[in-house]
């Protein structure tokens, strides 16, 4: 029998030029296909979009993720902001769901390993933006800025100071996960890529871009009693 194919997920485009692209990506898309060699992916959606033969994302956001990802039109600007990305020249802000109530602020410094077993020095600044009294537990929504751009960084290192994020089937607790979904509707990794900066690749501008919080976080967050997800 005969069966229409899925339709595409809608590509949520927050810049464009001749250079760039600048898109909010949704939780549950890959940026690439991985081992589960996945039919969608969010570079062939931006392949389709601008009718190129290949698109270069520039930096990692995990499947679960939603949030800013940059891609490159050519060779030669990818080049150029992979280079300003491993000189640590953007900076990066993410939106998070976590468990416990955190501390106010501070800098984790905490060496990660990477696929390899390689160990690497990794740092990320935190802010806690508020508290909530949910339940089975406490949460806080933490403002985190990673200084380097290790794998799986923000989740690792806020499960380093015991607060793992919410819906973080690697890296948290699943029972609260789980629980979480049944009394708030959060089925996704609670983490965004809210900002992102950088210095545009052919005319120097520093470039700021906000994407908007998607409804499968912002609703999960309001009916928890969080007002102030914006930074």
């Amino acid at each position: 029998m005969f069966r229409p194919k899925s339709p595409l997920p809608p590509l949520e485009v927050l810049f464009e030029d001749d250079q760039i692209l600048v898109i909010n990506k949704q939780s549950g898309l890959p940026v690439h296909k991985g081992w589960a060699a996945d039919s969608v992916t969010l570079c062939g959606l931006v392949r389709r979009h601008t009718g190129l033969e290949f698109a270069w994302p520039i930096h990692r956001l995990d499947r679960g993720a939603s949030g800013v990802v940059v891609f490159a039109k050519s060779r030669e600007n990818a080049a150029a902001l992979s280079l300003a990305f491993r000189h640590r020249e953007p900076t990066k802000t993410y939106l998070a769901l976590v468990r416990g109530s955190a501390p106010d602020g501070g800098h984790i410094d905490h060496v990660l390993k990477d696929e390899n077993g390689k160990e690497l020095e990794a740092w990320t600044d935190f802010q806690t933006l508020q508290r909530m009294a949910t339940s089975p537990r406490e949460t806080s929504l933490v403002k985190a800025l990673p200084g380097t751009g290790r794998l799986h960084q923000v989740r690792r290192h806020l499960k380093h100071i015991h607060h793992p994020l919410i819906g973080d089937s690697g890296h948290g607790e699943p029972h609260l996960n789980r629980a979480f979904k049944a009394a708030y509707g959060l089925g996704r990794l609670a983490l965004h890529a809210c900002r992102l900066e950088f210095q545009h690749p052919a005319t120097g501008q520093l470039c700021g871009f906000d994407a908007p919080l998607p409804d499968d976080l912002w609703l999960p967050l309001q009916a928890m009693g969080y007002t102030r997800p914006w930074l």
